[in-house]
């Protein structure tokens, strides 16, 4: 039985030309009409959501996730459609609204619980259960202006999942606070799903998505562009911007990079990043395969070249390097135009942005052909792991 049901959401914000900051020019105003330019948040959001089930939200920044949840909330009208909820509603949106500086963190505890609906009996019997999940027990008389911006959200959050909710909205949430704090939001997550609550989750950690979400919808410029399983929507995600398919040929080199050396006997003409779909991309999920696409003109016969690849951080950090003769491949003399292929069986980057130079080598350390650091693609992460590189390893338990 669906909790939740949207059909044809759409909202439309008003946006005016001028902007009217004195009285002078609210009155004058008033003799002339305002001019407003119109922006589509939401168009044509059609989806349910079914009682127990956890539904993801993904999406650039500004594709209206964010829009849609607090329509959701009731915070927000649509401009069209309609919105049935039928379930008691809790969201966890802009965690710590109505949080006062110059309260301690006790006082503030009372107010933000009031405003989740809470009584004043069940408040009083939460405070320290409060104050200990957010691990803030001596701070509970500390006015809340001194506190970090991550002890608020902290604090907000241990206050704000003492509700009992039947359908939970999260924006963001699990992004809170240190590693082990977020280990504890996870515990909740988890709580809640065994629970039997209906969850709808957004959020830019894809890992996280894809461990709790059973289907997910993704929005692009605040267009439904798809809905169903989560590992393929996460996939329509992260490789669907780029439906272009790979040529034979490399890109033309628009100018000449600053950082490039040699003597072009043998030239590389271009570089193309292969998703696991054979498309050109520029996004790869995180363990997914990848392959590396060095096009080249050799202008004369050159004998076996030494083709070569250098990964770096988005920083310049040197990760890793290797070329064919490492590897014990010896193309043989090549005169013409080719390409070779770097297959990489799972990106092991967790997240991130990386740099690759590519360079084309022959005996005697002779360079043909060295473009440092001028091509890059991005890690999307999805899985659980943390750090920059994931390990191929298990945990074994040693009960004897």
């Amino acid at each position: 039985m669906s909790v939740i049901d949207v059909e044809h959401l759409e909202k439309v914000f008003r946006i005016p030309h001028e902007k009217r900051t004195t009285v002078f020019e609210a009155l004058t105003g008033l003799l002339r009409p305002t001019h407003y330019k119109t922006f589509q948040a939401l168009q044509d959001v059609t989806f349910s959501v079914e009682e127990g089930e956890m539904l993801g939200i993904i999406g650039e920044n500004g594709s209206g996730k964010s829009t849609l949840l607090k329509i959701l909330a009731g915070i927000m009208r649509p401009t069209s459609g309609t919105v049935s909820i039928n379930r008691r509603l809790t969201p966890f949106l802009e965690l710590g609204v109505g949080f006062n500086p110059d309260f301690t963190a006790v006082e503030n505890i009372r107010t933000y619980a009031t405003i989740m609906g809470l009584s004043k009996r069940e408040i009083n019997g939460k405070i320290d259960n409060i104050l200990e999940f957010a691990g803030l027990e001596t701070f509970r008389d500390a006015k809340l202006k001194n506190f970090s911006s991550g002890m608020q959200v902290r604090l907000a959050f241990s206050t704000a999942i003492q509700t009992d909710p039947e359908i939970l909205l999260m924006d963001e949430v699990l992004a809170v606070g240190d590693m082990e704090f977020q280990q504890k939001c996870m515990d909740v997550l988890n709580r809640y799903r065994n629970e039997g609550v209906t969850i709808v989750f957004v959020s830019h950690d894809l890992g996280s998505v894809r461990r709790f979400c059973d289907r997910t919808l993704l929005l692009r410029q605040g267009e439904q562009v798809a809905l169903g399983e989560t590992d393929e929507v996460i996939d329509r995600y992260v490789y669907g911007r780029t439906e272009k398919p790979v040529g034979e040929e490399g890109p033309t080199q628009a100018k000449e990079p600053e950082n490039r050396r040699g003597d072009r006997k043998v030239e590389i003409t271009g570089v193309k990043f292969i998703d696991k779909f054979g498309r050109e991309n520029m996004r790869f999920n995180s363990f997914d395969p990848m392959t590396v696409r060095i096009f080249y003109e050799a202008h004369e016969r050159i004998p076996d070249p030494n083709f070569g690849v250098a990964l770096y951080s988005e920083q310049g950090t040197y990760l890793y390097g290797t070329n064919t003769e490492l590897k014990g491949i010896y193309p043989g003399a090549l005169e013409g135009r080719g390409h070779i292929d770097l297959r990489i069986r799972e990106v092991p980057m967790i997240a991130g942005n990386f740099r690759l130079t590519v360079a084309v080598v022959g005996k005697n350390n002779v360079t043909y052909d060295w473009l440092d650091k001028q091509h890059s693609f991005e890690v999307i992460k999805t899985g659980k792991d943390d750090g920059m590189f994931g390990l191929v390893c298990e945990w074994v338990f040693d009960r004897g």
